[in-house]
């Protein structure tokens, strides 16, 4: 199954990516309406939106997932269930269809909600008490979202139609186009985890790794995003852009400080997602919706070879995750060892990689925006976060001596993990040079002072020389003293977030509940329902039973009183 499934999606994939191209070229957009029932004057319409976007994000989806595909069938090799999992992930990549060809709120809620439920099937896939937290944290999270989309779907009925995209440019203005904007926003804030609905998507880690790789690079985090992008214009000039500048500033700095004090390889890969979702949201709230866009597709490109290249290193652990027992990975697996720096050189925008050309461009518009210090301080404060724990993370992998026990046979031997790896690699070296050119048609000039055209440069090298010497020196000296240790927990869980979203959450309803059961079930109602009603019927009946057991000696008794009280009277008398 997995053969055919990789052999289907990457011949759709190819031309979906040349039909994209067309679309480009000739400014084409096909809106097709497809009735599905008609009674009467009635009518249920599937409606579908093909541009060049929606038909490069798809052709993209379909590459990515065709690849893990082939890639699962050896990193999944010894479940039983393969075929289930397979499934799951073609159900997984259909839900991502639907949303990216929806111009209509019904059938974007269809593509989204499939995206979370099946999100939560895979993140339970290892059945685990960890799996089932990640799970429900994910599900919940995402639930706010779907809440606050069928709420979106409730104002459209003010237009008489669900088909946004009619309506975004004439009605912007509108207070209720305004109150849909901003639920919209909402959904995409908690499908893209910005704060603070950031903890679910460390959490999500507990799925297997090929599904991380799918989550993290082109489907269910790049939904919210791909929405908002849909949904431009309405963030333009207004106050959900700003504020949504705000918090996509602050979830790409947290997420790249958590990252620096991470250990857990899949986790540290997972921050680096929010760092880049913070990064797209961002540039998106200011306007830039192509920008937002090219971003997105030259991330999950090298995204999704960074978490297969760890899939691989955790397969050759033994399942161990923790980047403290490895070392001298570039001895033992050279080719995935060589497909993992080139994601993260892709990752921390070197020159001429996947990445070095959306995120260069990001920065230089920013350094050419009218935009305030503090959000100015973000963006290059946190391409040096990313900088920093990348180099880190090779620092602790790659080099030195192998941690890890004797047993463990390292080695590159995984060909058909290999294979999906290095049909990433090229993408990943290519892709952004080709999507600049196909985007971007008229020659860019971006005229700026030569101390912030060298800005991003010199951030980048200060970043690499910190991640070195904070790996080199280790955390020993800054968790010496108490104040240190609390500071960096504080910063490594995510600002204590994780926390906020389950304890914090759950602590005030559980303590009411329990002061109710000790009030009412252990307490009133016990004393005045069951209990009481129990002792009262046992009472009475041990009163007759003494009755039934005496009847001889009660009715003398009572006779016998009958005849002193009557002899009384007499007497009386």
């Amino acid at each position: 199954m997995c053969k055919i499934s990789f052999v289907i999606l990457i011949s759709v994939s190819i031309s979906l990516f040349l039909t994209s191209l067309k679309f480009l070229l000739e400014e084409m957009v096909y809106f097709l309406e497809w009735e599905l029932v008609s009674l009467n004057s009635s009518s249920i319409v599937m409606t579908f939106l093909f541009d060049w976007m929606s038909l490069m994000f798809m052709s993209f989806v379909l590459l990515i997932s065709s690849l893990v595909i082939f890639y699962s069938r050896e990193y999944m090799a010894g479940d039983v269930n393969i075929n289930r999992f397979i499934m799951l992930v073609l159900m997984f990549v259909l839900s991502m269809m639907f949303l990216i060809i929806s111009p209509n709120l019904i059938s974007i809620l269809l593509g989204w909600d499939g995206l979370g439920l099946v999100s939560y099937c895979l993140v339970i896939y290892f059945q685990n008490v960890k799996s089932y937290n990640a799970g429900m944290l994910t599900a919940l999270s995402n639930r706010i979202g779907d809440v606050a989309l069928l709420l979106a779907i409730a104002w459209m009925l003010n237009y008489g139609s669900w088909n946004y995209i009619f309506y975004l440019e004439v009605m912007n203005k509108n207070f209720e186009m305004l109150m849909i904007g901003s639920l919209v926003m909402l959904a995409a804030m908690t499908k893209s985890a910005q704060i603070p609905f950031s903890s679910w998507l460390p959490a999500a880690m507990a799925a297997p790794t090929p599904v991380s790789a799918l989550v993290h690079s082109s489907t269910l985090v790049t939904a919210g995003v791909y929405l908002l992008i849909r949904f431009n214009i309405l963030l333009a000039n207004s106050w959900m852009g700003q504020f949504l500048l705000l918090v996509s500033g602050l979830t790409m700095f947290m997420a790249g400080l958590g990252a620096n004090y991470e250990f857990d390889l899949k986790k540290i890969i997972a921050l680096s997602t929010l760092s880049q979702l913070g990064l797209m949201m961002s540039i998106l709230s200011m306007g830039f919706y192509k920008l937002a866009f090219f971003h997105l597709l030259t991330h999950a490109l090298f995204k999704a070879l960074l978490f297969m290249c760890a899939g691989a290193i955790i397969h050759n652990m033994n399942n161990s995750q923790d980047i403290r027992l490895m070392g001298g990975l570039s001895i033992h697996m050279p080719l995935t060892s060589s497909c993992l720096n080139v994601a993260n050189l892709a990752l921390c925008g070197m020159p001429f990689l996947a990445g070095f050309y959306s995120k260069d461009m990001i920065l230089e518009v920013v350094s050419l925006s009218y935009i305030n210090f503090f959000s100015f301080f973000l963006y290059f404060f946190s391409t040096g976060l990313t900088v920093c724990y990348s180099l880190r993370l090779v620092y602790y992998s790659m080099t030195g001596e192998l941690n890890c026990g004797s047993l463990n046979m390292l080695n590159d031997e995984g060909w058909t993990m290999l294979k999906g790896m290095l049909g990433l690699l090229f993408m990943s070296i290519i892709g952004g040079s080709m999507l600049n050119w196909l985007i971007f048609s008229t020659p860019l000039m971006i005229c700026l002072p030569w101390y912030l055209k060298l800005l991003t440069l010199f951030v980048c090298l200060v970043g690499g020389v910190s991640g070195y010497l904070i790996s080199n020196v280790s955390l020993y000296f800054s968790n010496k003293s108490l104040k240190n240790y609390s500071l960096s927990l504080f910063f490594g869980s995510m600002w204590f977030m994780p926390y906020i979203s389950t304890y914090g959450i759950i602590k005030s309803p559980l303590k009411i509940g329990m002061d109710t059961i000790k009030s009412f079930d252990h307490g009133w109602s016990e004393f005045f329902g069951g209990q009481k009603l129990y002792q009262t019927m046992t009472e009475y009946s041990q009163i007759n039973n003494v009755i039934q057991n005496n009847n001889l000696k009660i009715y003398l008794m009572t006779f016998v009183l009958w005849i002193v009280v009557l002899f009384s009277f007499m007497m009386f008398l």
